[in-house]
């Protein structure tokens, strides 16, 4: 099989690979370091590459030293994001206000390996993972593969970066307010934030930004994203999401809201509300039932997320080992989360209900949301941490439609809907009830078959 095709394979295909002897563990890690070692100093996806622990597993499971069977993701290469721990290696967090090693692997990490996943690397993200791009001054630019230019977002762009390119066979993510599917957005991939607390949090991230923080996938397909649930929200096997991809889907009825919510700064450009024009008419062809009915968010959506998310900042700058190294932006955010007052965040917390209910009414006469989630292009570098810090903020982050789903918990998944006239990513969001990750996943795996993407790869 050619190398780079193997590489671009995902991780649903790599595993099966390895588990039919087409090709073994160490030829599938050598392909994507080479892989690394060609892309990378261009692209800058990953803080740190573990080569030599990779081939490692590799070579335990070619010698049979690990059971294939049970092993969902036997010998997939899989990029961490670097805000979380993997044992003897730093968690940076995007900066060099952290000096020691995790003592152990966090649980998804664990979980990881304990479904045949070899950790590739640790892959780039902005200072705190506080910013909608991906750079910092320790580390450097990470750049969208699909125009240099431009950025993959934030914060989980390094592993948007790395699974796009096929430096990895899917990437671990975290998502605080779209920090998984607005970099999935602007990099051609499916990008999925499950309900809050499937897949279990570490210390590090505990009520992580005041309980907006899930950990989630960017992978080439859906069946990649199942089955990285699978293996790590510890499904039982009567219960896997990847077997529920293929059954039979009732027709749906999809509420299309375009109106991202009040108080945002974000525009929708005509490219961009086709895209979602372009889905529903696809779905119409599919059987469901299509309406246009925009979201209740209110004014609290963009209030309580963006309350927590900043008192969250100020919370991670102040108990990391060393602030004083971080970056004056950084300094400067946490500054403004420190004027927020913990009675304000408590009523914020206790509002979840409130404004869950009040989204939800969409619910009443939908099984399911479809909305915009990445209003223009990605952003010119150049274009972004250049101004005052919650100007550059607002301007940078094209995506407000993600958060809502982060104050209230529930599921969501970028979905890819082909490229624009410039040859960029296009993509439209998803939106379940709580706990219904079953019905996105199948809805978004419905729509993968008749209009694939993961064919499509940046030049």
């Amino acid at each position: 099989m050619d190398p780079i095709d193997l590489c671009h394979a995902g991780a649903a295909r790599q595993a099966q690979l390895v588990r039919d002897r087409v090709v073994s563990a160490r030829e599938l890690v050598d392909a994507t370091l080479r892989r690394i070692e060609s892309l990378d100093p261009r692209l800058n996806a990953y803080r740190t590459v573990l080569a030599d622990q990779a081939l490692e597993q590799a070579n335990e499971i070619d010698h049979g030293r690990m059971d294939p069977a049970g092993l969902p993701l036997l010998g997939v290469p899989v990029a961490i994001k670097d805000d979380t721990d993997v044992a003897g290696e730093t968690t940076a967090w995007g900066t060099n206000a952290v000096d020691s090693p995790a003592a152990r692997d966090a649980e998804v990490v664990a979980r990881l390996r304990r479904a045949g996943a070899i950790i590739i690397g640790k892959t780039n993200v902005p200072e705190l993972g506080a910013w909608p791009w991906t750079s910092s001054s320790t580390w450097g630019i990470t750049r969208n593969p699909w125009n240099t230019e431009r950025t993959p977002g934030g914060s989980s762009g390094g592993s948007a970066t790395a699974a796009a390119t096929g430096m990895c066979g899917v990437a671990l993510g975290s998502d605080g307010g779209g920090s998984v599917r607005y970099p999935a957005a602007l990099t051609g991939l499916f990008g999925f934030k499950p309900q809050r607390d499937r897949i279990p949090l570490d210390v590090q991230h505990a009520d992580g930004w005041n309980g907006l923080l899930t950990y989630g996938s960017l992978s080439r397909t859906v069946t990649d994203a199942a089955l990285f649930l699978d293996a790590t929200a510890g499904i039982c096997a009567h219960q896997r999401f990847v077997d529920q991809l293929d059954a039979s889907l009732p027709p749906l009825r999809v509420a299309v809201s375009f109106d991202p919510p009040p108080g945002s700064m974000t525009h929708l450009i005509v490219d961009r509300r086709h895209a979602i024009e372009e889905t529903a008419g696809l779905l119409r062809e599919l059987g469901h039932h299509v309406i246009e009915r925009e979201i209740t968010y209110t004014r609290l959506a963009m209030r309580n997320t963006t309350m927590r998310y900043l008192a969250g900042v100020h919370h991670d700058a102040t108990t990391i080992a060393h602030p004083e190294r971080l970056a004056r932006s950084t300094r400067r955010l946490a500054r403004i989360g420190a004027l927020i007052p913990q009675a304000a965040i408590a009523r914020s917390r206790r509002a979840e209900h409130r404004l869950a209910a009040s989204i939800n009414q969409i619910f009443d006469n939908a099984d399911i949301v479809l909305t915009p989630i990445a209003g223009s292009p990605p952003p010119l570098i150049e274009d972004t941490g250049c101004s005052g810090v919650i100007r550059s903020l607002l301007a940078s982050n094209n995506g407000s439609w993600t958060m809502p789903w982060n104050a209230i918990g529930q599921p969501a998944a970028s979905v890819p809907a082909g490229l624009d006239a410039n040859g960029l990513p296009l993509a439209v969001q998803l939106c379940g009830r709580p706990d219904d990750d079953s019905t996105v996943l199948r809805l978004a795996r419905q729509i993968e078959i008749p209009q694939p993407w993961a064919h499509l790869r940046p030049h």
